[in-house]
């Protein structure tokens, strides 16, 4: 399956209180060439101040659904546990709505401890949110298809890991886009594990787009050649400094027919 190089970029929503200044990023990127706009589900900084300004997920990408026309938007990614899984679905379908089919619905099994200290979630286990996702899947799937309207589209689920036991099988039934962390090396054996659980539920691996992020110039072409076609940089405030993004489309367009 052929598939065009797509760049994402996750506009991380901290350490800016000034929302205009988000805002302003996420037009200079969608007129810079962007394929994607992401944020991430968290509630406090991940980097920097740990008690920094910090905005919320899901009414942001309503927001940037209104304020963009082209762009692919999305949360790289939501966290499982945050949101009963069909309010959730009911989320992803009015976003899917106000951007005119334009939604990504990233999700994964969260892991920062202090966002569910502080909001008062259960954070269990690794295993227990991994176990919870997995229940959250197949609701979130059958309540799209019982919303009215449905959603404009099938919506993109991306799931975001690369667990052997747990997290592949997921992206394995239910993923359309898989974002794999980690070091190169990591990503090719985790994608050997997941052709291997796609052909016990008799999917063709090439169904689900590789996603990872942006490792340079240098490095780009080489995770092309293992099927990695969706590359995202990531940037936090406050300046949001789009260099690394120029650079990365830059890269795309020079690159046209390579994947």
């Amino acid at each position: 399956m052929t598939r065009t190089i797509r760049i994402g970029l996750q506009l991380q929503p901290q350490q800016q209180p000034d929302y205009r200044v988000i805002r302003d990023t996420v037009l200079r990127a969608e007129d810079a060439g962007v394929d994607i706009v992401f944020n991430w589900d968290h509630f406090f900084p991940l980097y920097g101040d740990p008690d920094g300004a910090h905005f919320e997920c899901w009414t942001m990408l309503g927001a940037w659904a209104e304020q963009t026309e082209r762009i692919e938007i999305g949360a790289l990614v939501t966290g499982g546990g945050y949101r009963n899984p069909d309010l959730l679905a009911d989320m992803a379908r009015t976003v899917d709505h106000i951007s005119g089919g334009r939604l990504i619905l990233g999700i994964g099994s969260g892991w920062f401890e202090k966002d569910y200290d502080e909001y008062g979630y259960d954070f269990g286990t690794k295993g227990s949110r991994l176990d919870l996702l997995a229940e959250y899947m197949p609701r979130i799937t059958s309540r799209f298809q019982k919303l009215n309207p449905p959603p404009t589209r099938h919506i993109p689920i991306l799931i975001g890991g690369g667990g052997p036991k747990k997290t592949l099988p997921l992206v394995a039934k239910y993923a359309d886009i898989w974002h794999s962390f980690g070091e190169f090396e990591t990503h090719v054996e985790k994608s050997e594990i997941l052709a291997q659980r796609c052909a016990d539920l008799g999917r063709n691996p090439d169904e689900i787009e590789r996603s990872t992020d942006w490792p340079g110039v240098d490095k780009a072409a080489v995770y092309v050649e293992q099927g990695i076609t969706q590359f995202t940089v990531g940037i936090g405030g406050p300046d949001y400094d789009l260099a690394r993004l120029v650079e990365a489309i830059a890269w795309r367009d020079a690159s046209a027919g390579l994947a």
